[in-house]
């Protein structure tokens, strides 16, 4: 099982970023998928999650309006559209897929917010 996180970088407050997460060994389309993050000294967090069929997501309070999670399951591939990112946006962005008890973790992708 494999998942592959993209698309983070350093970008200057008030721009934007889309980060990807494709995933192998797993059948993709059954998972709820969640972006989640650390910064530095701080607990991981939950960012924003998407049922396995794309009909509901959740966010959190501090990104909601300006992040969009979406998946494309002939992709096996989730999405985490960032807008309006903020310097405490800045983090480690880890995707996840769970189903049941059971869980997979990406090896997380660095975004900074910086001027």
């Amino acid at each position: 099982v494999q998942l592959v996180e993209s698309g983070g970088g350093l970008v200057q407050p008030g721009g934007s970023l889309r980060l990807s997460c494709t995933a192998s060994g797993i059948i993709f389309s059954i998972y709820t998928v969640g972006w989640y993050r650390q910064a530095p000294g701080k607990e991981r967090e939950l960012v924003a999650d998407v049922s396995s069929d794309g009909g509901w997501t959740n966010y959190a309070a501090s990104v909601k309006g300006r992040f969009s999670i979406s998946r494309d399951n002939v992709e096996n591939t989730a999405y985490l559209q960032m807008n309006y990112l903020e310097p405490e946006d800045t983090a480690v962005y880890y995707c996840n897929a769970k189903l049941g008890g059971g869980d997979h973790w990406g090896q997380g992708t660095q975004v900074t917010v910086s001027s």
